[in-house]
């Protein structure tokens, strides 16, 4: 706040400054007077009436937390604020090829309150450890089988902390007879993969599924093409965000984050590498025939060299035409021994050799134009063509790039329903973080989009409230980053506040007319007098002007007029203007301020 009204002073003390310049300049022109003090006392008035009692900031709008309830049926729903890891399996397990020392999955998972939170009794699950393997798990109410409905997975990730290299992402865990969550590690098999990930600067938001080979039986991973959108202030900010994963019937697959869409697609033909294999492959047998031409161009076998190429002329020579500048110093090198220096005191020439002094650039070349022995620089030799070549010409023989011929694919199949995935009957967290205190909350697993949507409204529908409530407006934020940034001020200043200022000085400055009390310490004349003045001055241009035409006209009949009649015309003239001073300086005289009565408006 004081910075605030710090800034109110400096505007103010601008306008004083620019007002008393504004009247110096009226002072020196004349009559002219700029009257802009009610302005700026109007102003000031203004800025104190406006200048808040308090500096105390509003209270900020309460937002009161329940914890979500799921709307419809779920296959599994998790919001934590029970504040126990009820339900939930710790791996137990070590991942193989791995030092003992970080094998085990011995990071820790505790259920907290969100730090900053805006919603008291919010609580979450958090990955408190950085740089050890965690694994946490939970049962499905039901398995999900892939049938008629689609897959909603919707979660909240909160990167308290930032993230320096991690992820955040969950494991929908098949359902096979192996399955045992108290051993739960990254090769326990998976049906989806979904969630954020970063490493450096490599952003990613992960959807992955493992498609089985009909043929072959074997899984493999299917890899969402990567989003359009830029991902990197999800991981940055701070702020809790909702990842949602939408899998319809269809095929047709939807990636939100915070209910926008940043990805979309087919799994028929977004996923890398496809579902189905090619129905044809180059035959792995197939060689290139021994006089197969791939030359495009050849060079031309009729060509002959010029007898006047010079394969051996240089390409720079020595500029005959250059002069040595004069003061060169051919005698000076260009660097000499320092003679400041000093052998070391444990220089041991045995060991060492002899000892010599470090060089220098020579002192006397500083001011000289070079040092040294002088040498014509070089140029391009303009008779240079470098080695021969034959040009290139059509090959008639080109036969094209040869490629193997095509076989039809022995492995291939077509799956044209790659929504039906292997069931899957748990969720689980199996990360590696060099990040502590990544909060997760709000799990759910259903068919309806409605039901999740209703969920994240009541989840981080009530988050995202709650921090915007807390939020400053934007002069809040712009005096916040000044704060942090003081020289934001002079931004400030220069880009809004100082334009504004000058367009009030301009707008509602005027000029002000003297008063009839001045009036009376003056013989000026007012302005009606004026006016009556400037009136007869363009009369009496007029006559003239008139008269001036009259005696060009009688120039021109000059020759019908006689001498005498001409001169008396003259004298009349002359009288007329000696009179004509006289009546006009009385008519001056009764019109002064003085000698004139008040006129009645």
């Amino acid at each position: 706040m004081e910075l605030k009204w710090l800034l109110y002073v400096t505007l103010l003390a601008l306008g004083t400054l620019a007002v008393r310049a504004h009247d110096i300049d009226d002072d020196n022109g004349g009559d002219d007077v700029v009257d802009i003090e009610d302005d700026l006392d109007d102003g000031i008035e203004e800025v104190e009436e406006s200048k808040p009692e308090t500096s105390t900031p509003p209270p900020i709008p309460k937002v009161t937390y329940r914890a979500p309830v799921p709307t419809g049926e779920v296959y599994f729903a998790e919001s934590f604020d029970k504040g126990t890891l009820d339900g939930w399996i710790l791996s137990r397990a070590k991942k193989d090829d791995t030092d003992d020392e970080i094998a085990k999955y011995d990071g820790k998972w505790e259920v907290q309150d969100m730090k900053d939170t805006k919603l008291p009794g919010d609580k979450g699950l958090v990955l408190v450890t950085r740089a050890k393997h965690h694994a946490i798990s939970s049962k499905l109410s039901k398995p999900f089988v892939f049938d008629t409905k689609p897959l909603i997975i919707q979660y909240e990730v909160n990167f308290q902390n930032g993230i320096e290299c991690g992820g955040a992402y969950v494991k929908l865990l098949s359902k096979t007879p192996e399955l045992n969550l108290d051993q739960f590690h990254d090769k326990t098999p998976y049906t989806i993969m979904f969630g954020p990930d970063k490493c450096g600067e490599d952003y990613k938001l992960h959807f992955i599924f493992r498609h089985k080979n009909p043929k072959t039986g074997k899984y493999e991973e299917k890899h969402a093409k990567r989003p359009d959108a830029d991902l990197k202030s999800y991981f940055t900010d701070k702020k809790t965000h909702l990842y949602t994963l939408v899998l319809n019937p269809d095929n047709s697959f939807e990636i939100l984050v915070d209910q926008t869409v940043v990805n979309s697609g087919n799994l028929l033909n977004d996923m890398s590498p496809p579902v189905n294999p090619p129905r044809e492959i180059e035959d792995p047998n197939d060689q290139k025939p021994e006089d197969w031409d791939e030359r495009p161009k050849i060079p031309d076998p009729d060509a002959v060299k010029p007898d006047d190429w010079d394969e051996d002329a240089p390409a720079k020579i020595a500029d005959e035409n250059a002069v040595k500048p004069e003061g060169w110093l051919d005698d000076e090198p260009e660097y000499v021994a320092d003679p400041d220096a000093e052998k070391p005191e444990d220089w041991d020439e045995d060991m060492d050799g002899e000892w010599e002094a470090p060089q220098i650039a020579n002192p006397k070349c500083e001011t000289a134009p070079g040092c040294g022995t002088w040498q014509r620089p070089m140029i391009d030799n303009p008779n240079y063509k470098g080695k021969w070549k034959p040009p290139m010409i059509d090959n008639v023989n080109y036969q094209g790039i040869w490629k193997p011929r095509k076989i039809p694919n022995p492995d291939f199949f077509e799956d044209l329903e790659p929504f039906k995935m292997t069931p899957f009957s748990a969720v689980g967290l199996e990360l590696w973080s060099m990040t502590s205190d990544i909060f997760f909350d709000n799990f759910i697993i259903c068919t309806e989009r409605a039901v999740a949507d209703d969920w994240a409204s009541d989840g981080w529908g009530l988050k995202k409230a709650a921090d915007g409530a807390a939020e400053p407006g934007v002069v809040g934020q712009m005096m916040a980053a000044a704060e942090e940034r003081p020289w934001l001020w002079v931004v400030y200043i220069l880009t809004v506040a100082l334009p504004v200022f000058l367009v009030v000085l301009f707008c509602c400055s005027g000029k002000k007319q003297p008063g009839a009390a001045e009036y009376k310490k003056t013989d000026a004349p007012q302005p009606d007098v004026m006016d009556e003045e400037k009136e007869e001055e363009k009369d009496k241009g007029g006559k003239e002007e008139e008269e001036e035409e009259e005696e060009a006209n009688e120039e021109k009949l000059g020759s019908d007029a006689d001498i005498g009649g001409a001169s008396q015309e003259e004298e009349e003239e002359e009288e007329e203007e000696e009179r004509k001073p006289a009546s006009e300086g009385e008519e001056t005289v009764n019109r002064s301020p003085r000698n004139r009565k008040p006129r009645k408006d």
